[in-house]
């Protein structure tokens, strides 16, 4: 008999564990590419904010810094927005904790937060992506010059910036990716 109760017992709290383990599971590694995705929209900011060139060119003074375009500037805001309120997301994570992973409403507000991200870090590299493009290449049809000839230092560097950011998407399109299997566990089971 005593044998049956211990194993009832055992089968009983099987399920809460399996259930507070994929609690954890997600919590630390959404935590961990939460982190990551701050870590590195803060270095890209870092990056493009500190790069400025001066060069003469025909003896002619010409001087390279992001705020002369507005697309940098669009990429420096939409990175510090998602690090912004990527760490007020982790800490409503650390300070809600155990209650929050237990609410289907928490996730759904995470979802819908990291997608906001996500997109967000998408324009934000799409901007910088396309005025490096015209700044390596020019255009063509508009008559626009390539610049990076000239200020090679200043483009390789906001390829980094660049390059950086796109890794921040990246951790947070694996944070999509986990959020949306654990509001798919929340759905009811027919």
């Amino acid at each position: 008999m005593a044998d049956a109760k211990d194993s009832s017992m055992v089968d009983s709290n099987a399920p809460n564990s399996s259930i507070s383990h994929h609690n954890t599971f997600f919590m630390t590694h959404s935590n961990i590419l939460r982190i990551l995705a701050i870590a590195l929209s803060a270095a890209s900011i870092a990056v493009t904010t500190t790069n400025k060139e001066t060069v003469v060119l025909f003896t002619m003074l010409f001087d390279a810094r992001f705020y002369y375009s507005s697309s940098l500037k669009f990429f420096v805001a939409a990175n510090a927005v998602v690090c912004a309120l990527s760490v007020v997301t982790l800490i409503m994570n650390f300070l809600l904790g155990k209650q929050a992973s237990q609410r289907k409403e928490y996730y759904l507000f995470l979802f819908i937060h990291d997608i906001l991200m996500t997109v967000l870090l998408m324009a934000g590299c799409a901007a910088a992506t396309a005025i490096g493009y015209v700044g390596q290449f020019g255009e063509d049809h508009m008559g626009w010059l390539p610049m990076c000839d000239h200020v090679r230092k200043f483009c390789t560097t906001n390829l980094i910036s660049v390059v950086l950011s796109y890794l921040a998407f990246f951790a947070y399109l694996g944070l999509n990716i986990l959020t949306a299997h654990r509001c798919i566990s929340f759905a009811p089971k027919n």
